[in-house]
């Protein structure tokens, strides 16, 4: 079993629609690199050009 990390270790990115952070999650390990959105709702939104509505 492998080390466990902080939370502030973890890897991030800025969400392509509401432009907040995000941190890694464990379901993204084998897909981490093609992450764009922080939630389903952010990639639901993402043609929207305000933003979340």
């Amino acid at each position: 079993m492998g080390r466990m990390r902080k939370k502030s270790d973890l890897p991030s990115k800025i969400c392509e629609t509401c432009g907040l952070p995000f941190s890694w999650r464990k379901k993204w390990e084998r897909d981490w690199d093609n992450v764009r959105y922080c939630s389903e709702r952010c990639r639901r939104n993402k043609g929207n050009p305000d933003g979340l509505k």
